[in-house]
């Protein structure tokens, strides 16, 4: 059996995924779960992950695999051709770092949970949307001197890594809740010159099957 991702076509972390697999050039078959209407939660789905949260990576042999930095790790590996590390140990711990200051400082503070929780303590849309931005925003900044000073095409070098992984969907998010990514011009650079390959087109969330056009 092959691999089988458990994805949702514009939520972050699942496309991270997307991005590693379509980089290591892997086939896999795709199951939507709509997390708009909950079906992360539902016990078909929490019997691949119990966390219900997406993703999860089926490897079709009795093994599941989640969360998604980790799951990219393993990728790397399992499968360290074409890498999306670098060699040297301080420069693969850099790429960490760009990787994590998104997947850990930007992301859980705007995700659908986090949306939810909000809208139940009554944060207004608008408060909820410039929670959103603040978060992002603060991340970028951060992100952004990293970027420049390492990146050559891509976050880390002239090539994908994971930390592009992570960042190309974070800047999906960022347009999407309308945050102005003009004061990160190094950052805009980079998800340009992603945009423009192909692994990162097909991982694009208009290109899933579950895709909803709006």
């Amino acid at each position: 059996m092959g691999l089988t991702l458990y994805s949702a076509w514009r939520a972050t972390a699942p496309y991270r995924v997307r991005i590693g697999l379509q980089l290591k050039g892997l086939s896999y078959d795709y199951v939507p779960i709509d997390l708009i209407k909950g079906e992360q939660r539902e016990p078909a789905y929490k019997a691949v992950n119990p966390q219900g949260l997406t993703p999860a990576l089926d490897l079709g042999d009795g093994g599941v695999l989640t969360q998604s930095v980790a799951i990219l790790e393993w990728l790397e590996e399992t499968r360290p051709d074409p890498p999306i590390l670098p060699e040297d140990p301080l420069d693969r711990q850099m790429v960490r770092t760009m990787a994590l200051i998104i997947a850990c400082d930007i992301h859980p503070l705007n995700n659908t949970r986090v949306g939810r929780a909000l809208h139940k303590l009554g944060v207004s849309k608008e408060d909820n949307l410039a929670w959103v931005q603040r978060w992002i925003a603060d991340g970028f900044d951060t992100l952004e001197p990293l970027v420049a000073t390492y990146g050559k095409g891509f976050a880390f070098g002239e090539t994908p890594s994971i930390a592009d992984c992570c960042l190309i969907p974070q800047v999906y998010s960022a347009n999407r809740y309308e945050l102005d990514l003009a004061p990160w011009p190094a950052i805009r650079a980079v998800n340009a010159q992603a945009l423009a390959h192909p692994a990162f087109q097909a991982a694009h969330p208009k290109q899933q099957p579950d895709a909803v056009l709006i």
